[in-house]
């Protein structure tokens, strides 16, 4: 799996922190385009459920509870979820329902809060620090949230309650599923000290390697290391490692948020000079920034390719067209026509990446982009 891309700067704190305390929720809708599928289907129920393609090339957007007992994943090739769970049942994506569905659960939301921040169709933070309805606790919040969103729709959500974004995020991931945890000013240094860097939100399994090559396994190992070494090692996302393992987020939830950019990029175990082996590597990339992209309903129109080589120089190449990229196949096509374009490359290659920027709303149907490269 690659690293997702921070999508600005500003989301990595860079100061020390504030006396203010906030009053964080992170809700995380259940297995939420699977249980949409087996809530409407009742032949579902039960059943190990994979939402996705089930082609060759397909992926898995979303697995169902009984089929993550088989080891099925989203971003799974579906090839390999079908091996691990023979009787997994597949479902085409019904997009625009869990759209619709998602807009029943922001309204729900928005009866605490104006302070919300979407993360996806099925996710989202909440600053309920002065909530619409003066519910004194932020798990009482919580706790009629959930209770509304299950009787409107049916469907489970998590929550994790806390004092920043970061540990809300891991809280709702702790009582998973139909659950909610607290994480308090007095126990969040704590919890992130036992925490493996593999847990820790934003670090990817290639950090993670990086780490651990680095003799850092836990959140108490980031925190003995310096700011200094943590910003040689990871540059500026080494100052958000070093707060986080403190137990310390000021990133504020951010309301209405409109976001830029996405992309995804890995660094690779070992570096690459075949263009072959560089087009592989590009494919989970595309497929992680094509799935925001469904998840979201944004469409971009320019593609950028970044390459990383062995020695730490960057060269980055754009392409912009005049209609949205309408679908997965024509961002990759974009992205290995950047790629063949600067073949042969000068150095071996550490690190690629793939973004889609001038990110707009999906209005209805793109016409289908084709493109020449």
């Amino acid at each position: 799996m690659a690293d997702l891309e921070p999508d600005d700067a500003d989301e990595l704190p860079g100061a020390a922190p504030s006396q203010r305390q906030r009053k964080i929720i992170h809700v995380d809708m259940d297995a939420f385009y699977a249980s949409v599928e087996q809530r409407d289907n009742p032949e579902l129920r039960g059943r190990p459920v994979a939402v996705g393609g089930s082609r060759e090339r397909g992926v898995v957007a979303a697995a169902s509870y009984e089929a993550r007992k088989f080891g099925v994943r989203s971003a799974m090739p579906s090839v390999t979820a079908r091996r691990q769970c023979p009787d997994l049942v597949f479902v085409k994506p019904r997009f625009e329902v869990y759209k619709a569905i998602s807009q029943q659960i922001r309204a729900i939301f928005a009866e605490h809060t104006p302070v919300i921040e979407p993360l996806s169709l099925d996710e989202a933070y909440l600053d309920v620090t002065e909530n619409l309805q003066e519910i004194p606790l932020a798990r009482d919040v919580a706790l009629a949230i959930r209770a509304r969103i299950k009787t409107e729709t049916g469907l489970n959500a998590s929550a994790g309650i806390s004092y920043n974004k970061f540990l809300a995020k891991l809280a709702s991931d702790h009582r998973k599923p139909d659950g909610q945890y607290v994480i308090s000013p007095e126990t969040g240094p704590a919890f992130v000290e036992t925490l493996p860097v593999g847990k820790f939100h934003g670090i990817g399994p290639a950090t993670a390697a990086r780490f651990h090559a680095l003799g850092i396994q836990t959140g108490l190992d980031i925190r003995g290391q310096t700011l200094a070494f943590l910003e040689a090692h990871f540059g500026k996302a080494g100052v958000y490692y070093y707060w986080i393992s403190r137990g310390i987020d000021e990133r504020p939830v951010r309301a209405n948020r409109i976001r830029k950019s996405v992309g995804a990029e890995n660094t690779f175990f070992q570096d690459l000079t075949e263009f072959d082996a560089m087009v592989a590597e590009l494919q989970p990339l595309v497929d992680k920034v094509w799935r925001h992209c469904e998840n979201t309903g944004n469409r971009g129109r320019t593609v950028t390719l970044k390459v990383k080589f062995a020695d730490f120089e960057i060269m980055s190449r754009s392409r912009s067209v005049p209609i949205a990229v309408g679908s997965r196949d024509d961002l990759e096509r974009l992205a290995v026509g950047l790629l063949q374009a600067v073949m042969p490359l000068p150095k071996a290659v550490r690190l690629l990446g793939v973004s889609l920027s001038a990110l707009q709303g999906n209005q209805g149907e793109q016409p289908q982009l084709v493109l020449a490269v």
